[in-house]
């Protein structure tokens, strides 16, 4: 099957990237949304980002132009779905929401449509089953900022088939990402799981009063010479990801090991969600909406 239209659901930090990938790539793409609010906020995003892009030459005027003329941005689900060959789910960590997206989904698009989900860790196989097409639900999970980092992990359930593995390579291809294939699922994946280790052992070392958060991350771009340190990047992540990352994986395995930290659930609780909220662990003079 030959992809010429790509739905992105999910306008936030992730949805709105993956979108504009897909448009620079020539596709069809439709980013759709609930909130027609974040479908304003994306589409100002992605203007501002096309032009810096454009005043650093890393595209032409005419590559943008028609970047946007492919782009199109809807609050209908059904508009977005009914003809896509492919959709990439970019919606709330949360596993029942997923779900129920992937429903509709379901109902709305092509038979031969594939379905992914950009889960950071969630494998596809606790949401395929909602579906009548498992064969072609698979995970493809670009990394934060989508626009900026060349990798996408795509990842192979026992339910998924060759064909939409291939496909889903293909599109990361065209739109000049380096994809890894997973040949079997794992929660967290390969990156996010080493990067939890990291994190889960800082939180710690903080939490045991070992050094403070700013000290950690000083340590760790010194001398492990991390482009920044664990807990900066969890402010640029946002809290709120990785809480309900932790939640998730607690849920899946019962470990109170993987519960989210006492410092994670103050600084929900808190509304402190990192960078898009103006204070997490850091605090920003400018608030940055995702």
């Amino acid at each position: 099957m030959t992809v010429k239209k790509i739905t992105i659901i999910g306008a936030g930090s992730m949805g709105h990237q993956i979108a504009m990938l897909g448009a620079l790539a020539g596709y069809e793409t439709y980013l759709q949304d609930i909130s027609q609010e974040s479908l304003e906020q994306a589409e100002e995003k992605l203007k501002a980002l096309m032009e810096k892009w454009v005043s650093k030459d890393k595209i032409s005027e005419e590559e943008r132009e028609q970047a946007f003329e492919n782009l199109k941005f809807t609050t209908v689900l059904k508009e977005a779905a009914q003809e896509a060959d492919l959709v990439i789910e970019a919606v709330v960590e949360k596993l029942e929401v997923k779900r129920e997206v992937f429903s509709k989904l379901d109902q709305l698009t092509p038979s031969h449509a594939v379905l992914a989900t950009n889960s950071s860790t969630i494998v596809s196989s606790l949401i395929a089953d909602v579906t009548t097409r498992p064969e072609k639900v698979c995970n493809m999970h670009f990394f934060f900022p989508a626009l900026v980092m060349d990798c996408v992990e795509v990842v192979k359930g026992e339910h998924t088939s060759d064909e939409t593995v291939s496909l889903a390579m293909e599109v990361c291809e065209r739109m000049n990402r380096t994809a890894v294939l997973l040949q079997k699922e794992i929660s967290g994946f390969i990156a996010n799981r080493i990067l939890f280790a990291i994190q889960k052992e800082a939180m710690s070392l903080y939490e045991g009063g070992y050094a403070n958060f700013e000290d950690i991350d000083k340590i760790a771009r010194k001398a492990l010479r991390h482009p920044i340190g664990p807990f900066e990047l969890m402010d640029l992540s946002g809290i709120d990801v990785g809480y309900y990352v932790m939640q998730q994986q607690y849920a899946e395995t019962g470990d109170p090991e993987d519960k989210p930290s006492k410092t994670l659930t103050e600084k929900m609780e808190a509304g402190e969600l990192g960078r898009k909220t103006g204070k997490g662990f850091y605090s920003y003079e400018t608030k940055v909406r995702s």
